[in-house]
């Protein structure tokens, strides 16, 4: 069968995940990925959720002092609609989003109010003018008043999407604005109780853009909640599904197999991967689908390993081979490499979004990692923007950002 976006299926409880073994013999490769236990400091950090204290009192200092790429990103980014002050928020009680956003009853005002709101915090950030901080508090309050519920196929990447972008401003917001925020208890009620139940269990047999997208979301939430329990889980998910998503050869001739799931025998395993019978280092599940939902995904990969870090485990050097290979590969051919047949038939569907500049950042510049073809193409794109869902102003946050 061919596994594009399925439907629901009840999230495993995390115990029995673990003890979930393949029912077949004829496996090819490892079974399944297993990661270590997660692990991070006692007390979680604030702001911490993709942008830490120090990194946004770098980009404060760069763009002030109107040094080039930030200055141009935040001058792009505050330019942009979501960073106009005459912005006004449009919640809904029950947001309903089918496959692919269709229908789309509240799917596109809901991401883009959180990027609004997010893009409005940055905006305070930068500048300390206490209108961007308003105004964000202005769109996360209208939504926490209002929406109960997500619905119809698309809810759960619908609450992974949302569900980023609003914890990132939120973080922001409570931690750097002295002016107050009274209804922040609100808004966070709206984070554990409308979007986090939606997240929190993942998609074992969805595409892997859904479940990373959806543990960018239920860590990010856990943080600014403070909730280690559900921080911790979302994170053995992410932990066993990033290996399992992207391939190295080290992993043996086939992938691994996704964590939880009931993809047990290598033919389904090449269904899973879209046909694909021979497999190179970097190339991820949805290589062959479209660079867009691959793009996505490794958005959602490099925010979560970022969070990470600013909360004391630094997941880059675990993962320092797998990230780097999978940006160098589809970077060449984003760039424009000749596709040999041997990799989806000979054909890819090119269009991976602004996904690279924090996993750039993080092996090039902080680990020193040379990436000639991922270099040549975050810069040549610079500054990164938005594709409107959840990947958003990177390049003011995240270029050539040692903190």
């Amino acid at each position: 069968m061919r596994y594009g976006i399925p439907a629901g299926l009840a999230a495993l409880a995390l115990a029995a995940a673990a003890a979930l073994t393949p029912t077949t013999a004829a496996h090819a490769g490892p079974a399944r990925p297993a990661g270590p236990a997660p692990a991070a400091a006692a007390a979680f950090a604030h702001p911490g959720v993709l942008n830490s204290r120090a990194q946004l009192d770098f980009v404060r200092t760069k763009v002030r002092a109107g040094v080039q790429p930030w200055k141009r990103a935040f001058d792009a980014m505050l330019a942009s609609e979501y960073g106009s002050l005459s912005r006004t928020p449009k919640p809904r009680a029950v947001v309903e989003c089918g496959s692919y956003s269709n229908p789309d009853i509240g799917c596109s005002d809901e991401r883009e109010d959180a990027i609004a709101a997010y893009t409005q915090a940055l905006a305070w950030s930068v500048t300390g003018d206490a209108r961007y901080a308003r105004k964000s508090i202005e769109l996360m309050d209208a939504w926490s008043a209002t929406i109960k519920d997500h619905t119809n196929t698309n809810a759960p990447l619908q609450s992974g999407w949302a569900g980023s972008t609003w914890p990132r401003a939120a973080e922001i917001i409570k931690h750097t604005y002295p002016g107050g925020w009274p209804n922040q208890g609100r808004f966070a009620t709206m984070l554990r109780t409308v979007y986090l139940p939606e997240v929190i269990g993942g998609k074992p047999n969805s595409n892997g853009n859904w479940e990373l997208i959806m543990m960018d979301a239920a860590i990010g939430i856990s943080v600014h909640l403070d909730d280690r329990a559900s921080y911790d889980k979302a994170m053995a998910i992410y932990l066993g599904r990033v290996p399992a998503y992207f391939y190295l050869s080290s992993d043996g001739p086939q992938p691994l197999y996704p964590p939880r799931s009931n993809i047990d025998t290598r033919s389904e395993l090449v269904d899973y991967w879209y046909g694909q019978t021979t497999f190179k280092d970097g190339q991820a599940q949805e290589t062959c689908r479209d660079f867009g939902h691959t793009g996505m995904a490794i958005a959602a990969t490099m925010h979560v390993a970022e969070t990470s870090r600013i909360q004391g485990r630094d997941l880059y050097p675990q993962f320092k081979d797998r990230f780097r290979y999978a940006l160098g590969f589809h970077a060449a051919y984003e760039l424009g490499a000749a596709v040999p047949s041997s990799l989806c038939g000979g054909k890819l569907t090119r269009g991976i979004g602004p996904a690279t500049e924090v996993g750039y950042n993080a092996l090039h510049t902080r680990l020193g990692v040379s990436m000639e073809n991922t270099r040549k193409l975050t810069e040549d794109r610079r500054p990164a923007g938005t594709e409107n869902h959840f990947e958003a102003w990177e390049t003011l946050t995240h270029a050539d950002n040692p903190n």
